[in-house]
């Protein structure tokens, strides 16, 4: 231990943050989540990620990896081991004009990817918030307003760069090392630290974006009007359903269907919207024509002591009615969890299914509960909401890894199906045998 510390100190050129330093209280916590790491690293070059590397398998200590610092699971810290904080290397720079190509630093969020591209009218297809990173959003899938129409983050991504667990900087494309290119592509932070990103952007207008509330007394007829509409709707419509917001009414609240339109044509946006307006008594609309940047959400975080329990499914064609039937039930009941529905398709399901390590490409739907308060409240809520689960169970399948705050084996089981996990396996024993980078939503060496 005393002898790797000794080689980190001599070869690492960033912060070296530990116990007792001033900025240790911020450093040692994620946005979701509390630790006490022995040493928070924050590299400011990629030879310094290699030294952090080497020094954490050298130490036999626990290794947390940070871009963000936003997932529900607490991957980003730990309690007595190592923590990668990316933050510094956030560089977002376009290095082809004509095929609108972007290098992307591993430890940039959204917000800092926006701020670059939209005064070039570009834009990537990814999350709904700024602070998010562009590595934990990305290496697992990326569901946000431009889904329908341009696939998941991940769909834009055309080479990437990674220092893996012996400390070596690996390149990943399809014609460099085209197996860890795919395992990259879904398989999360299983393989190796990201420390550079290329996406292929794509020209963006205006986009018209906003919500439209109906009473909650009408949920369960919008839900399935709106899913049922959602199949025929032009792919230039993407749209989530919100309903239950313990903030607005729990049970009470209005069933909120965020829309956004990817274009600036108002006939167009108003051709694909309107369908919507129509599905029931519309309480409150406020779809705008705005910059795509601006649909990017500030992130929010807890107050000390309030947990976020998430959890998360995808539904398919013939499983929609039953499953939204049910969500409109248990929305309608006391101490309901949060419940928000994410329309998708269009070009996620038009990549092949075993083109990435993103195993969910039939589903129509994916939706997320979220379960949230101080721990005993949370954890007196959890009978109930498990219950819920076992009730949608029969009709659901998987889980999408952004959306869990658990990482347990049967999570793993949801997120990678049998045949993806085990050539995940079989990446993960050629790049990090001794499952180094473990703390996720973890594949093991085959």
């Amino acid at each position: 231990m005393n002898s790797a510390l000794e080689t980190l100190r001599r070869d690492f050129g960033g912060d070296i943050i530990e116990p007792g330093g001033a900025e240790y209280e911020s450093a040692s916590r994620s946005v979701l989540a509390a630790g006490s790491p022995a040493y928070v690293l924050r590299p400011k070059s990629v030879a310094d990620v290699q030294a952090g590397v080497r020094f954490a398998a050298d130490a036999g200590l626990l290794l947390s990896v940070r871009g963000g610092g936003h997932g529900f699971a607490g991957f980003g810290t730990n309690d007595d081991g190592v923590v990668i904080d990316l933050s510094n290397l956030a560089n977002v720079q376009i290095v082809d004009d004509e095929r609108h190509l972007v290098r992307i630093g591993g430890g940039a969020n959204w917000g800092q990817v926006a701020a670059v591209l939209a005064p070039r009218g570009l834009a990537i297809s990814s999350g709904d918030t700024k602070s998010v990173g562009v590595g934990g959003l990305t290496l697992t899938g990326g569901i946000g307003w431009k889904v329908r129409k341009y696939g998941l983050a991940l769909d834009s991504v055309v080479a990437a760069e990674v220092v893996t667990a012996d400390g070596e900087v690996v390149p990943a494309s399809a014609e460099e090392n085209p197996e860890l290119f795919w395992a990259i592509r879904g398989g999360g932070g299983n393989f190796g630290i990201v420390t550079a990103f290329e996406f292929e952007a794509h020209p963006t207008t205006d986009i018209f974006y906003g919500k439209i509330a109906f009473p909650a007394s009408e949920t369960a007829s919008v839900l399935q009007g709106w899913a049922d509409y959602l199949r025929t709707a032009p792919e230039e419509l993407t749209s989530i359903a919100n309903f239950a917001n313990p903030f607005a009414g729990g049970p009470e609240a209005p069933v909120e269907i965020q829309v956004a339109f990817d274009g600036d044509d108002p006939e167009l946006a108003a051709a694909a919207i309107d369908p919507i307006r129509r599905l029931g008594t519309v309480i409150d609309d406020d779809v705008a024509l705005k910059p795509y940047a601006d649909t990017l959400v500030d992130g929010v975080t807890p107050p000390p002591g309030i947990q976020l329990v998430t959890r998360s499914a995808f539904v398919d064609k013939e499983s929609v009615s039953e499953v939204l039937q049910i969500l409109a039930e248990v929305g309608a009941s006391e101490r309901s969890p949060f419940i928000a529905v994410r329309s998708v398709g269009g070009a996620v399901s038009r990549v092949p299914d075993d083109a990435t390590a993103y195993a969910h490409r039939p589903a129509e739907l994916m939706f997320v509960t979220t379960t949230a308060g101080p721990g005993p409240v949370v954890e007196a809520a959890r009978p109930a909401l498990d219950a819920i689960w076992q009730r949608l169970a029969p009709h659901v399948d998987g889980a999408y890894a952004n959306f869990l705050a658990s990482a347990t084996e049967e999570d793993v089981a949801a997120i990678y199906p049998r045949q993806t996990y085990k050539r995940l396996a079989a990446v993960k024993r050629q790049y990090d045998p001794g499952n180094l980078f473990a703390h996720n939503h973890n594949v093991r060496p085959q």
